[in-house]
């Protein structure tokens, strides 16, 4: 993407004040920052300028789902974190969103999830559906309790993809664990709350 001052652009979309500000005044040192406070002036402000989209799901006339929707259709290569209240359900297997973090979030939380998303952009296909997969996962798995998963089809699907992800990238990529990006996808595991059964499939190896 293009250049704004030379560093990368987010846009921080959110419909209360206090959370913008607060927000610009974490990340304006590192980024430019573009600050949205509902769904129309998001897609207004969007262009192909913007880096990484911090984008609230709850919100007065058009929802986050509706933006991302519509960012989607507009450029697949921005990346995308859902910052809400809203607790994660299966309906977020199928959403276009590349990582969920549920408020109310910490400055230093904010700032990983960010700078990991911008180094996503260096991965090729492979590892970043891998790496989107496995956000909704831990997401997932920190919000519902194991019994409730484990009965859960699309849940299933989501692990078995993510196993067909990583079996892929153990045939294109046979170094890959000394690779910075394995060490990025658990880390999304490692910064969620979950129990000692919810590691990525293939962690341990």
């Amino acid at each position: 993407m293009a250049d704004r001052d030379d560093q990368p652009t987010i846009l921080v979309v959110e419909d209360e004040q206090a959370l913008i500000e607060l927000y610009v005044r974490w990340l304006d040192h590192e980024y430019t920052v573009l600050t949205a406070g509902g769904g129309e002036e998001a897609l207004e402000t969007f262009d192909s300028e913007v880096d990484v989209v911090l984008l609230d799901r709850l919100m007065p006339g058009m929802s986050g789902d509706e933006v991302l929707g519509e960012i989607r259709s507009r450029a697949s290569t921005c990346k995308v974190a859902m910052v809400t209240a809203v607790e994660p359900d299966f309906d977020v297997i199928t959403m276009g969103f590349d990582d969920y973090l549920t408020k109310p979030v910490e400055r230093e939380e904010l700032l990983d999830t960010i700078q990991r998303l911008l180094s996503r952009s260096q991965f090729d296909e492979i590892e970043q559906e891998l790496y989107a997969l496995s956000s909704k996962q831990a997401a997932l798995r920190a919000s519902k309790p194991k019994e409730e998963l484990e009965d859960n089809d699309e849940f299933g699907q989501l692990q078995e993809r993510i196993r067909e992800l990583r079996d892929d990238l153990d045939t294109t990529l046979p170094e890959m664990n000394d690779d910075e990006f394995v060490a990025m996808v658990r880390d999304i595991e490692a910064d969620r709350p979950r129990d000692e059964s919810s590691t990525i499939e293939g962690d341990d190896r």
